[in-house]
């Protein structure tokens, strides 16, 4: 088995090398990718030090089983058949390829055998967002087909990238030294401040960003209903949280749905709020699962219920998800068991 990871500088790159070795991935050779200012740079992983190799349009992806990309979107589409044209299976974290409709979307949880599906030999992962959303979901619309979704979405400056979290720890500490505050990432100053604006704006007034959640809930659940979003930015460090409420078919139990979700795998149940025991990116970065808890009946309809739901962006929300996807084909697609 031999595995790439193209894009290894970025903060995704490198949390790819961490979940690979945090679950002891069997692969044989591990090759490295980046730009060519990235290139001749070392990592090291599991007691060698790796160099980066320059991505280019050349051979070097022909022995290569599976590649983890998170280089952004341009450069997937340049590169996408340089990685696939000798067999490689390219798991791609960007939005290139999400709204193909011969590219599957997948979450390992919900949707894993759309991925033995794959003419272009690509696998897409969803936005960051999505993804813990429709973990959270798939238990509830096992119970009942869920008709729609109403979620706020507070989302990690980290979720902009290193220099989104560059952004807040430098306006954290111009603040506490009462110096001008530098903007440059966000609109706005973040620190000390929620901005209610992620992507660029559409002709329906929703951000790009929130209607991702409505598209890709749709491709990965295999489902018509709709998903409303209002997505903000918060001055917090890593993990995003949501505050969701679902409409079903029929209506379900409390108890129902809080048995559903203790069981489900890649879920992680905190709903004690009497003891103000509940999930918070505090305590949920650099873990694995989707973390719920505020589960109650939503007032408003006798078929609707509410929750919280926080989650790691850069870990579950993008690594970690992509490398399940690749445990996932080890374990049930032909092509590598045999």
């Amino acid at each position: 088995m031999k595995v790439a990871v193209v894009g290894v500088s970025g903060a995704v790159g490198q949390e790819f090398l961490k979940v690979l070795d945090e679950r002891a991935f069997p692969l044989d050779e591990l090759v490295l990718f980046g730009s060519e200012r990235s290139a001749g740079r070392t990592y090291a992983f599991r007691g060698k030090s790796l160099q980066v190799k320059e991505l280019k349009h050349n051979d070097d992806f022909k022995d290569i089983d599976i590649a983890l990309a998170s280089a952004g979107a341009s450069v997937s589409k340049e590169f996408a058949d340089t990685i696939t044209r000798f067999g490689t299976v390219m798991i791609d974290n960007s939005s290139a390829f999400r709204y193909d409709d011969d590219v599957p979307l997948v979450v390992p949880e919900v949707n894993p055998a759309d991925a033995l599906t794959r003419p272009r030999n690509i696998i897409a992962n969803p936005n960051c967002s999505t993804i813990q959303m429709v973990v959270a979901l798939k238990p509830i619309d096992a119970l009942s087909r869920i008709r729609r979704v109403l979620v706020a979405t507070y989302q990690a400056a980290s979720g902009a990238g290193a220099r989104g979290i560059a952004e807040l720890e430098l306006q954290t500490g111009q603040i506490a030294a009462n110096q001008d505050v530098t903007v440059s990432k966000f609109q706005y100053q973040l620190a000390m401040n929620v901005i209610p604006h992620i992507d660029v704006f559409l002709d329906n007034d929703y951000t790009k960003e929130e209607m991702k959640m409505n598209w890709e809930t749709k491709k990965i659940m295999h489902t018509d209903a709709e998903v409303s979003a209002t997505c903000v930015r918060v001055p917090v460090a890593r993990s995003h949280s949501e505050a969701i409420w679902v409409e079903t078919e029929q209506p379900l139990e409390i108890s129902a749905v809080r048995d559903a979700f203790s069981r489900f795998q890649g879920l992680t149940l905190i709903d004690d709020p009497q003891n103000k025991e509940y999930p918070m990116p505090l305590f949920v970065a650099g873990k694995d699962d989707v973390y719920v808890g505020r589960l109650r009946k939503d007032i408003t309809t006798p078929n609707g219920l509410t929750f919280w739901c926080v989650g790691d962006q850069i870990k579950k929300g993008a690594a970690l998800n992509a490398v399940q996807i690749a445990e996932w084909l080890l374990k049930n697609d032909p092509m590598f068991r045999g």
